[in-house]
């Protein structure tokens, strides 16, 4: 079913794509427009990984913190019968991760600094399950397809503005600014559909992989009131990929809007409460930020 809804999802983003290259270059346009989508599609296939890492700056987990997220990675993925992804760091105050991949045996994880220095190692571990879903569900391969196509078709319609593209019959400039417009529009309904959904799935699967929903519900509480006024520069250059992070790192509104990357998170902390009843309805926050390195070992490990 994944491979299934991710060819459907080429073929959509191919055909704006193809759409944007058609009113830029009349049926020429739309014919290199396809070849370049085609070019594109297997890129994305076989480099996925690699093209969204480099993109926020990702590098391999070194150092203390990063051999404490390999292990608490490790751990989980083992526990969850599943390969152990490539563990990556992003030098980045904002505390945040994602996950990429084509699949689960060719997938990596990336959490930021600011996540191992500012989470407890119980709310990492909920992160990381959370992550561990997503490769699990083979969401990883269509949000990394929808993310290139994203970028890359609201750059081709931005050509429209430059060039004037006319259709055979003459579209004129109007034509051109709508498609300019229209495309991104497409192409990012699609992106956030599919966003919204496969969160509260990654959330439900991730708590069941770290036995503990309120670690991951807590992690969310924290990432999103940190996120809200910590930049994530590598983020904010790539917009297309903010549908990856576990909280959107882009500064917008955090209510269940048509044009939100993610979900509210209240909604999603409360659907993990109700996974676990009887427990404390939130962990507290404690008074000051505690490294991962300094926390002792969890029944992750």
């Amino acid at each position: 079913m994944g491979y299934f809804r991710t060819a459907l999802l080429m073929a959509a983003l191919t055909a704006v794509f193809m759409g944007v290259g058609a009113m830029i270059g009349g049926s020429a346009g739309a014919m290199i427009a396809l070849v370049v989508a085609a070019a594109m599609n297997l890129i994305t296939w076989w480099n996925s990984d690699a093209m969204v890492l480099r993109m926020n700056n990702a590098r391999p987990a070194t150092g203390p913190d990063g051999a404490e997220l390999q292990r608490i990675v490790t751990g989980l993925a083992r526990g969850a019968g599943m390969p152990v992804p490539k563990v990556y760091l992003i030098d980045s105050d904002q505390p945040n991760a994602f996950a990429t991949g084509r699949s689960p045996e060719n997938a990596a994880v990336a959490a930021t600094t600011g996540l191992l220095a500012r989470l407890s190692a119980e709310e990492v571990a909920g992160v990381m399950a959370h992550e561990l879903a997503h490769i699990q569900n083979r969401d990883t391969l269509i949000m990394t397809v929808t993310a290139t196509f994203a970028g890359a078709i609201s750059m081709l319609a931005n050509f429209a503005f430059f060039f004037g593209g006319r259709r055979e019959g003459g579209a004129g400039i109007v034509g051109t600014l709508a498609m300019a417009l229209l495309a991104p529009m497409a192409a990012a309904l699609i992106q956030m559909a599919i966003s919204r959904s496969r969160e509260y799935e990654a959330d439900r699967i991730g708590a069941g992989i770290c036995g503990h929903p309120l670690w991951l519900a807590s992690a969310l509480t924290r990432i999103e009131a940190l996120a809200a006024r910590i930049d994530n520069p590598a983020a904010e250059r790539n917009p297309a990929t903010a549908h990856m992070f576990i909280i959107n790192p882009l500064h917008g509104g955090a209510r269940d809007k048509l044009f939100s990357t993610h979900p509210n998170t209240a909604n999603r902390v409360a659907a993990l409460q109700r996974m676990a009843p009887g427990a404390a309805p939130a962990m507290t926050r404690p008074a000051t930020p505690r490294p991962i390195r300094r926390a002792p070992r969890g029944p992750w490990g």
